[in-house]
């Protein structure tokens, strides 16, 4: 891909010249030019219209991989134009034509203080935009750099020119000449849907026809519900919410599924083992005879109410427990069609009634996780905020074995619509009451 990380690939013969020049500048780390040049909103995120690129993807694709001719200074002068860009408004998760934001570049790069930035600027945006009442639409999914790159300018000077055209390789020309420069005109850049855009939302998932298949259950559009990839760190979360494998324990699932989980929550033999679902076609499979969690299940509890699933959606239905005084020993959830601050509104409003002091709460931790730098940021955020709700949190790493897992269509994904995890570690979260 080093080719394809060049200045030349990278800043196309139709880029506007006030485009072109704060490119410029930012490959060129020329901090001086960079301040010049994003003096408005908007500036330090413009974008080649065929390539995608941004200031912040310039800036960090010209330090190109780790190399012995790496200096201190050049990596500080990096560091402070990629700060710089982040401080006028540089958007973190901005998709270019490889469908990399700038964090993933870093990635890719092995440029860990760079993806640093990028990450903790992901993460002041997310707190900050679920302070104005909503969060950002997450991304879920290297190769050496050219070693040409445009001429450094000493702090002050105007950034140079650079225009690759036909004939030209990586030369410079000025603005004036870019003017008369006759190139075929290029289709306009349009960012690759981030595959957060095909979520489907919680209406429309509760309306929908589900296919329960071997190993899976999707929707009628084919977004995967729940899958049996899953099954071990299922198991994981079990062992980590009921670490002394006692029975007799009160556990709260929200969401049944394909009943995965909640299959092990029954192995360990619950004193009270409640399950909330809410979608239709799920509750219809519990009425067969042969249902895991049907009326035989329900029965078999030590009292009326000890074993059930509660019919509904989580919001309605953990009111009513609250009310009834209901508390639990485990409590898991793992919805489907919500974004994050339902999963916050759930710890924040609702663990706190329902989890006994000595609890351990845990969820799903798909958050963001089909884009590294997404997984990254929503850790960060999710950990914030259960600090904010009296919840200490501890992250156990789980490796995840891709055997199956790496390419969208085909494996485990075969007749799923999107790959919604693309990461080999699992960041099982286990909360419990500060203090």
């Amino acid at each position: 891909m080093a080719d394809q990380d060049s200045i030349s690939a990278r800043i196309s013969p139709n880029c506007p010249p006030e485009t072109q020049r704060i490119l410029t500048a930012a490959w060129s780390h020329d901090l001086a030019a960079v301040k010049k040049l994003t003096d408005a909103p908007g500036k330090a995120s413009l974008q080649d219209p065929r390539t995608g690129e941004t200031p912040l993807h310039a800036a960090i694709r010209a330090c190109g991989p780790p190399s012995e001719d790496d200096t201190p200074e050049d990596l500080e002068a990096a560091h402070k134009v990629v700060y710089e860009l982040l401080l006028w408004g540089a958007i973190w998760n901005d998709v270019d034509d490889h469908n990399e934001t700038p964090g993933c570049l870093a990635n890719r790069l092995n440029r860990p203080e760079l993806y640093r930035l990028c990450m903790e600027a992901g993460v002041r945006a997310e707190m900050l935009f679920g302070l104005m009442g909503g969060y950002e639409e997450l991304g879920s999914d290297g190769e050496e750099d050219d070693d040409e790159m445009a001429d450094g300018v000493a702090d002050g000077d105007e950034a140079p020119q650079l225009v690759p055209v036909e004939g030209n390789g990586h030369d410079g020309v000025d603005v004036e000449e870019v003017e008369d420069v006759q190139v075929e005109e290029e289709p306009t850049f349009q960012p690759p849907k981030l595959d957060a855009d095909a979520d489907v939302k919680s209406e429309a998932y509760l309306r929908s026809k589900l296919t329960y298949s071997e190993g899976k259950l999707v929707d009628d559009v084919g977004n995967g519900v729940m899958m049996a990839w899953e099954t071990d760190i299922m198991r994981q979360s079990v062992n980590a919410l009921l670490p002394a494998k006692e029975a007799g324990k009160k556990i709260l699932n929200i969401g049944l599924g394909m009943g995965i989980i909640d299959t092990m929550f029954a192995e360990t033999k619950p004193s009270r083992h409640h399950v909330v679902e809410a979608h239709p076609e799920v509750l219809a499979h519990l009425s067969a005879p042969d249902a895991k969690f049907g009326a035989k299940w329900e029965e078999s509890g030590s009292e009326p109410g000890a074993y059930k699933v509660h019919q509904g959606k989580w919001q309605e239905v953990c009111l009513s427990l609250l009310e009834k005084g209901e508390v639990y020993d485990a409590i898991y959830f793992d919805t489907f069609g919500e974004d994050y601050s339902q999963l916050r509104k759930f710890f924040t409003e609702y663990i706190p009634g329902l989890l006994d002091s000595d609890g351990i709460f845990g969820f799903f931790n798909g958050l963001g996780a089909d884009r590294k730098i997404c997984y990254d940021v929503y850790t960060k955020v999710a950990e914030m905020h259960l600090a904010d709700a009296g919840l200490d949190v501890d992250w156990n790493e789980i490796p995840v074995d891709m055997k199956g897992l790496t390419e969208a269509g085909k494996g485990e994904w075969e007749g799923v619509k999107r790959r919604y995890w693309t990461l080999d570690t699992y960041r099982l979260p286990v909360c419990k009451f500060l203090g």
